[in-house]
């Protein structure tokens, strides 16, 4: 069996990413008055995206890279 956590961590980041970035891109500019007018929440969001894709990526990768251990049956040693 072959599990990877990479895919549960990318996955949970990139979907929180694009949730948080859609409701910075949504949001009224008037609540980041606090945060001296930078758009926290898109730019966390597009960071959260950001590293869950790249952890998508290194699971792909890592997947592709494992090959399986084919025997031959018929032959002996």
């Amino acid at each position: 069996m072959r599990l990877d956590v990479r895919w549960a961590i990318g996955g949970m980041f990139t979907i929180l990413g694009a949730i948080l970035a859609v409701y910075g891109l949504l949001s009224s500019p008037a609540i980041y008055e606090r945060s001296l007018g930078i758009n926290v929440n898109l730019w966390w969001g597009l960071a959260l995206l950001v590293f869950g894709l790249v952890m998508l990526w290194f699971a792909y990768r890592g997947y592709r890279a494992v090959k399986p251990n084919v025997t031959d049956s018929t032959s002996t040693p």
